[in-house]
């Protein structure tokens, strides 16, 4: 009689370009896709995962996606106090196997990026492509830092996109936008006047 064994969870912190925010990688699929938590409510209907963190007094934002949970701290607190903690805190929490993120959330998300899309004629074209530009050349390396870009509008040559994660609030997060994200898509897509950033 065989007694299946699970496998451990393995979990390690990495840096990420933010001070204020801490990548948390495990050996685990969290969830395939990405979920960003800025506020305790949105959690709670969620992401189980995302709302347990958020009762911990020095958490400020939760970042999930595929292995890894990049956390955003309160800033009247140091990492050299939470980190640990935080730490066999959330792998205490993968282990009891409770969920990470509820039935339904992507079919909401899309809908929440659906009412934010109405674009026709050359917009349209133009909006495809920025969207193809950022998810093969932006999410991956972004990703690596714990954080996420997302678009959120395109209106008469201005690109908005969305910080998430550790690029919300992230000091270098302008430098990646301007000089990286802005002049890629200047090049790529000509129309493409100026990006700016809404924080997640």
């Amino acid at each position: 009689m065989s007694t299946t064994t699970k496998s451990p969870v393995m979990l390690y912190t990495e840096q990420t370009p933010n001070p204020e925010s801490l990548k948390y990688v495990t050996n685990k699929m969290l969830f395939q896709g990405t979920a960003d938590f800025m506020e305790e409510e949105t959690a709670k209907e969620w992401s189980p995962l995302a709302a347990d963190l958020f009762s911990l007094p020095y958490v400020k934002g939760v970042y999930i996606c595929n292995n890894f949970v990049t956390v955003t701290k309160e800033l009247n607190y140091a990492w050299e106090d939470i980190m640990l903690n935080l730490k066999s805190h959330i792998k205490e929490y993968i282990e009891s196997g409770k969920g990470i993120i509820n039935e339904g959330y992507e079919e909401a998300k899309k809908e929440w990026e659906m009412e934010a899309e109405d674009y026709s004629g050359d917009d349209a074209d133009i909006v495809v492509k920025i969207k193809d530009m950022i998810q093969t050349y932006v999410k991956p390396a972004v990703e690596m830092d714990g954080g996420n870009i997302e678009f959120k509008a395109y209106e008469d040559g201005i690109v908005t996109l969305v910080m998430q994660g550790a690029c919300s609030g992230c000091p270098s997060s302008t430098v990646t936008l301007k000089a990286g994200i802005e002049g890629m898509l200047k090049r790529m897509v000509p129309q493409v006047k100026e990006v700016v950033a809404e924080m997640g």
